[in-house]
């Protein structure tokens, strides 16, 4: 067994620790840091990229119920697969490590995320798709265990948490950039499966980080607390049906319902606003490239609400002393402003409609930060991953991303003169019933313990 490092190299309650972080501990939050970044970069570029990628790789004819249950299938696979992934990967993050497992699962996410850029067919790229994002959610899971496990004093978590996950929206507003540049400049670029598709460009980047975050991956220490842990004798098998009991089935629950929510929202609106502009007035008659560009240019915009709102929830943690406050500072907003900016986003300009984005991005990220931030420190030691990886697997990967699939089928039935009005208005109404059940949802809130979980 590999033997646990003195609690004071990693976890130590002294007044230094709580004072400054340690070079070990600067270097675990930098590469867990980057790993958020580019988990996120991998589960945004998906909605950039997949109208682009289904008109270059298939023949059926745009918006028609064929594409749209394609876009459906693209949007919601890969992550009902890293759900269910998830739950697997959560489990053996408790049983195993979370070094290894996080070793792993960079290694499966840049073989699968070159593999996507080079598919040339609608399954193809579904399949590499879901093992990208399979890689993902295990990497999510085990990566914020690790950092929950850094520091004991709970200011100073909530802090580290906070900023390390607020780096997520570093890699939502990369997608936009990148995306901007592929398209604009693909063409001086090597091909990629013989072709100069930006969408190909968009996907490939994501591959960028992964030999230097698995080189530092490999020389890292495991978490202090699991290697004690192991040391005690408490090396027993994780259990979900540990987080259904008296404890924690409160917790459980709550967290579960809260995360669908949170994500339903986010898979229903900022996730379909690619699909949207290209049908807007003044738009739609542009070239493809133009058309690419200004879909890049919302993204932009709500990518940087995005950045603003993740940041925002990393202050706010440290500042405020409950937790519903904090997921109430927006998710009562987002009730009135998100609905309204996709109802009306088909009759909007341009620059009012991302100013709009903007505001969506603040409101809906900063939630999805809030559940990083907040459910590592609702369990024990060894249940973390397990835990965790329920509440996002199948709060969020599974019953929340169907919100995904939904969406553009209720597109079908919706009313409007256009389909970009008609997956407008659907958005909007789901956006209603996510942010109505999340707000009921909060009320049940269970606070964490500030001593923190064991």
């Amino acid at each position: 067994m590999e033997k646990a490092p003195p609690a004071s190299t990693l976890t130590t309650g002294s007044a230094t620790a709580v004072e400054r972080l340690t070079p070990i501990q600067w270097l675990v939050c930098a590469v867990a840091g980057i790993g958020f970044l580019f988990d996120t970069y991998e589960i945004v570029v998906q909605s950039i990229v997949v109208r682009p990628a289904l008109l270059d790789i298939a023949d059926f004819v745009p918006e028609s119920p064929q594409f749209n249950r394609w876009i459906g299938w693209l949007l919601y696979l890969p992550f009902l697969s890293g759900g269910l992934a998830g739950l697997i990967g959560g489990y053996l993050t408790d049983r195993l490590g979370r070094r290894r497992v996080l070793v792993w699962s960079i290694a499966l996410y840049g073989a699968a995320t070159v593999a996507a850029a080079y598919a040339t067919s609608p399954l193809g790229l579904l399949i590499w798709r879901c093992m990208t994002i399979v890689a993902v959610s295990t990497e999510w899971v085990a990566a914020a265990a690790w950092i929950a496990e850094l520091l004991p004093d709970r200011r100073r978590r909530e802090a580290v948490l906070g900023f390390t996950q607020a780096m997520s929206g570093v890699g939502v507003f990369l997608v936009a950039c990148v995306y901007y540049l592929s398209v604009t400049y693909g063409r001086h670029w090597p091909a990629i499966a013989n072709t100069h598709a930006g969408w190909r460009y968009a996907l490939m980047f994501g591959a960028v980080p992964v030999l230097p975050v698995l080189l530092a991956r490999l020389g890292m220490p495991e978490s202090a607390l699991w290697l004690q842990l192991q040391a005690r004798g408490g090396r027993m098998r994780p259990s979900f049906r540990e987080l259904f009991n008296p404890r924690l089935r409160r917790v459980t629950i709550v967290s579960t319902a809260l995360v669908a929510s949170i994500y339903g929202l986010g898979y229903a609106t900022v996730s379909q606003m690619p699909r949207i502009v290209p049908g807007l007035p003044g738009v739609r008659d542009l070239s493809r490239m133009e058309q690419e560009q200004t879909v890049s240019f919302v993204h932009f915009m709500q990518d940087f609400g995005g950045l603003v709102g993740r940041f925002a929830v990393a202050f706010l943690a440290i500042m405020w002393v409950t937790r519903r406050q904090v997921l109430r500072t927006f998710q009562l907003p987002a009730l009135v402003v998100v609905p309204l900016v996709f109802a009306t986003a088909p009759y909007l300009n341009l620059t009012v409609l991302a100013c709009g984005a903007l505001l969506a991005g603040v409101l809906v990220n900063g939630q999805i930060n809030f559940v990083g931030n907040y459910l590592p420190q609702m369990y024990p030691t060894r249940l973390r991953g397990t835990g965790e990886s329920f509440a996002v697997g199948i709060g969020g990967r599974i019953i929340g991303a169907a919100a995904a699939f939904f969406t553009p089928w209720l597109a079908n039935f919706t009313p409007g003169a256009n389909a970009s009005q008609k997956l407008a208005f659907a958005c909007a109404a789901i956006a209603v019933v996510a942010c109505a059940l999340g707000w009921v949802t909060s009320h049940f809130l269970v606070e964490p313990d500030p001593a923190g979980a064991s």
